[in-house]
């Protein structure tokens, strides 16, 4: 089985993401612990959840793909994310691929063939790898108007309740964006 990794809109908006089953209830919440943070100022001015070595590990979700081997899996999320393949990051049962000992634990125990995950970085200011401070994000968020800020808030708030992170709790604090299921 070909899984791929998730914890931000690629569980409530998976386009053309082939999972064997796309319903939002298909994503199961016990996926590796990673270190999460909404850290990455995305397209439209969203600010995104990325895989942070700074932040606190948070369990995330998974979902099968309906792919024939991990080069398809890799094009597939690269293709949903609109990203470059270089910030796809893979798994395989086979060996060979350096990723974080807590999918390369996982996804053993598990006996699964291959992982996905977006790795992008972090980004801010228009900068890669610029990790922005919790009181840099409230800020720039306070700033947003229009469909920027409703595309930010939206993203915050379909975000799964599980991944709760220190700036979305301030996130929430400031701005009253808690998650639209609580």
């Amino acid at each position: 089985m070909i899984v791929c990794l998730g914890w931000g809109s690629l569980i409530w908006d998976p386009r053309e993401l082939p999972l064997v089953d796309p319903r939002l209830e298909s994503w199961r919440d016990d996926g590796p612990e990673l270190p999460l943070e909404f850290a990455r100022v995305s397209s439209g001015g969203r600010l995104t959840l990325v895989i942070d070595l700074e932040a606190l590990p948070i369990k995330v979700l998974w979902n099968e793909l309906s792919v024939a081997n991990i080069p398809d899996a890799i094009k597939a999320l690269r293709s949903r994310e609109g990203t470059k393949i270089s910030w796809i990051g893979r798994w395989s049962s086979d060996g060979g691929i350096n990723c974080i000992d807590a999918i390369d634990e996982w996804a053993r125990k598990r006996k699964f063939k291959g992982v996905v995950w977006s790795a992008m970085p972090t980004k801010f200011n228009g900068q890669d790898n610029l990790r922005p401070s919790q009181v840099d994000v409230v800020e720039y968020l306070s700033r947003l108007e229009g469909n920027s800020r409703q595309d930010a808030e939206e993203y915050v708030r379909k975000a799964p309740m599980q991944i709760d992170t220190p700036y979305r709790q301030a996130i929430v604090d400031r701005f009253g964006w808690a998650h639209l299921g609580a």
